[in-house]
């Protein structure tokens, strides 16, 4: 097996594609190795001392460090990804909640959040998960628009430009009403 590496904007961050799918039930992160006890592939790639979050996408694992070195880290996290896929252990197993992020916005405003979700969905979200991440749509109050930002965008430094120069000029760009786009946690 063949796992590939790429860089992402977030320097604390790599993206691990081991050529096959990782997870299709939709993006899964993984803040804590408690959080992740029901995730084999998780639970093995936190054993490896200095990983502080994992984010499965469709056909790639994001891993985010503390300030350890990537070139002590990557070859301890290609092992247990590549140990995980041999062993034929599921990714997540079976009976594993699926936890959905609330929502929060006024029924007027139900249209509006349906065009921001589908742009979400057909522009932004293909290609922040090229980076290794994910952005979610989670509330819409007075004119701005707050997202939840996963994997390779949360923490990263790149992602205030981002949102401000990429994110928010799109919405407004379709929706005038859009006044601004903050991240949430």
């Amino acid at each position: 097996m063949f796992i590939q590496t790429e860089a992402t904007p977030n320097p604390a961050t790599l993206k691990f594609l081991p050529g096959k799918v990782v997870w299709a039930d939709g993006p899964l992160e993984y803040t804590t190795q408690e959080a992740a006890s029901r995730s084999p592939l998780a639970q093995a790639i936190f054993a490896v001392p200095g990983v502080t979050s994992v984010f499965f996408g469709y056909d790639f694992v994001t891993v985010t460090k503390d300030d350890s070195d990537w070139a002590h880290l990557k070859p301890a996290i290609l092992g247990a990804i590549m140990e995980h896929f041999v062993s034929g252990l599921p990714v997540v197993l079976a009976d594993e909640p699926v936890v959905a992020s609330a929502e929060d916005f006024d029924e007027a405003d139900a249209e509006t959040v349906a065009t921001i979700k589908e742009l979400l969905e057909t522009r932004v979200r293909p290609a922040v998960a090229q980076d290794g991440g994910d952005i979610t749509f989670r509330s819409f109050k007075d004119g701005i628009v707050y997202l939840n930002m996963r994997g390779a965008c949360a923490g990263c430094p790149s992602s205030t430009a981002t949102l401000r120069h990429g994110i928010q000029n799109l919405l407004r760009h379709f929706l005038p009403e859009v006044e601004e786009v903050r991240a949430v946690s």
